[in-house]
């Protein structure tokens, strides 16, 4: 007999290894690359562009988004997407020349769309850097080991899923994956799960740490609507488990009274095409709405459903073995599957009566088998320990009472703005959600208080488990990978270590020249939008 063969281990060398090739990967390798640098940008999954894609959550960012001064790369990023619809779909007049374009027609936001249509933004993005050669794109390749010289990290080893191993050695490494796997991988000091209020001095954090106390995860899927059809998936063996928390309730964040959103009000066909979108959970999160083009082209709506009923809290992601996240995982996709059986036999129905059986799921939509993302919709991640911590007080209006805003950072890399929100839970609390006053992203929140050449480019920020959901969403991972993508050009380019840029005045301000010269970005808010939002979509038209 003979022992099976060690797979060999293929060797790259590159100037910037970037690891997770989400939203903030994706800004973090553009950037890098745009300034002159070779860059190997990984991705578990075939398809870049994690929660446009991979994840199945392309609902981004709110109404208030059109407004504010973000990222110039994101920006052209979403327009891209509406002009996308424009060139390939047959839209009616109304929507093709509105500026606002929204494929999806959702009541989430401006922008709502199918994860497909973003992956070929995405992959046209990509294309000018990978024909160059500056960029190297590793497809269905996840991170399995980390190399260390004190306190630099000298190279990653990824597991391919169809073939050989491949070590990555670079001068600067990103970890831009969902749960900062390269801080446990490489021995980065850093923090998982909830702080506590000595630890802190947080208003709302909980008088105990509890490094298990995690968002909830979710697995998104894809559903048309089918009359006079059955589509019934199978009872999935732990139904039981989940279903007796299944209802229509959504829970209040802070408390208070359950209300009941329906999975519709009324029949879908009895919407007008102009008419705004109900208040339903159908509409939520609509990624195609057929009212928006030519009659005949599609036969119904598509929504992606990434409720609480779906949102998974048992056992953690992050701060335990592996073993307890790959249950996670599937135990996450067994409670998604349980609450589509509910709803296609035991949910009430708007017209009486009980059971959807005619909602059907979309693997085309999801590129998947079944209709479900390739990957989960991760809202926490381990988070660097950093040379500065962004907190709840820095941030939202209750804290900031009578101050003329959001705390204001010397070292300011870019501007942002979102909610703390802390997601409820299928059978669990309400939540908690609080208003963020326009803010200003740190520099000292992207680098780690020790590793010299590790930076995030996501979650994994130096924030808590308070903030950092202010720092999550599509546009902050954005702004947050473009600024280290930006950071470790310049560092290569004069040769310094990040900790340098942040201490010397002259240097800062010279980093913060190009982040606002050559990439456009805001660093501060007009005195116009700083003590709040917009309050209404009304507003935004008239502004526009």
């Amino acid at each position: 007999m003979f022992a099976a063969p060690t797979p060999r281990t293929r060797e790259l060398g590159t100037d910037v290894l970037v690891v997770g090739a989400g939203l903030g990967g994706l800004a973090a390798a553009l950037t890098a690359a745009r300034f002159g640098h070779r860059v190997v940008l990984t991705e578990a999954t075939d398809w870049p562009g994690g929660l446009f894609t991979a994840q199945a959550v392309p609902l981004a960012d709110g109404h208030r988004i059109e407004l504010d001064p973000v990222s110039p790369g994101y920006r052209d990023l979403r327009e891209r997407i509406r002009d996308f619809y424009r060139r390939n779909y047959p839209l009616c007049p109304e929507p093709f020349a509105d500026p606002l374009l929204d494929p999806g027609l959702s009541t989430t936001g401006h922008l709502s769309h199918e994860p497909r249509a973003a992956l070929a933004v995405v992959q046209e993005l990509l294309t000018p850097h990978l024909a160059s050669g500056r960029l190297t794109l590793l497809l269905g390749h996840r991170p399995i080991a980390a190399q260390a010289d004190g306190d630099r990290v000298t190279s990653v080893t990824l597991a391919a899923a169809d073939g050989e191993p491949v070590t990555v050695s670079a001068p600067y490494v990103v970890d831009a994956t969902d749960l900062g796997e390269l801080l446990g991988l490489a021995g980065v000091e850093h923090v998982t799960g909830a702080e506590s209020r000595e630890e802190t001095g947080e208003p709302h954090a909980p008088a105990v740490a509890d490094p298990l106390d995690q968002q909830p995860v979710s697995w998104v899927f894809a559903l048309d609507h089918r009359p006079g059809e059955d589509h019934t998936v199978d009872r999935p063996a732990g139904y039981d488990r989940w279903s007796e928390a299944f209802s229509w309730d959504t829970a209040e964040p802070g408390g208070g009274p359950a209300r009941s959103v329906p999975l519709f009000l009324h029949e879908p066909d009895d919407v007008p095409p102009w008419a705004a979108p109900p208040n339903d959970r159908w509409h939520q999160l609509r990624a195609l709405a057929r009212s928006r083009y030519l009659p005949g082209t599609f036969d119904s709506d598509i929504t992606l459903v990434d409720w609480e009923q779906t949102a998974y809290s048992r056992l953690p992601l992050t701060g335990a073995d592996d073993g307890v996240r790959v249950r996670a995982e599937q135990e996450a996709r067994e409670q998604a599957m349980s609450f589509l059986h509910w709803m296609q036999t035991r949910a009430p129905r708007h017209d009486g009566g009980h059971g959807y059986p005619e909602l059907r799921l979309r693997p085309d939509v999801t590129g998947t088998e079944d209709g479900f993302a390739k990957a989960a919709h991760v809202r926490e991640s381990r988070r660097i320990r950093a040379e500065f911590t962004l907190l709840e007080h820095h941030l939202t209006a209750e804290a900031r009472a009578g101050a003329p805003g959001a705390e204001t950072f010397t070292d300011s890399v870019g501007t942002l703005r979102s909610r703390i929100t802390l997601h409820p839970k299928a059978g669990g609390g309400p939540g908690l959600d609080l208003e963020c006053l326009p803010f200003q992203l740190p520099l000292g929140a992207l680098l780690p208080e020790r590793v010299e050449n590790l930076l995030p480019a996501g979650r994994n920020i130096g924030a808590t488990h308070l903030s950092a959901p202010a720092l999550g969403g599509h546009a902050g991972q954005w702004s947050i990978g473009e600024a280290v993508g930006a950071l470790v050009s310049y560092c290569l380019e004069h040769r310094l270590p990040p900790r340098a840029v942040r201490a010397g005045e002259r240097r800062l301000a010279s980093f913060q020249d190009r982040l606002s010269g050559s990439l456009g970005l805001a660093l501060d808010w007009p005195d116009r939008l700083r003590t709040g939002p917009v309050t209404s979509a009304g507003a935004l038209y008239a502004t526009l």
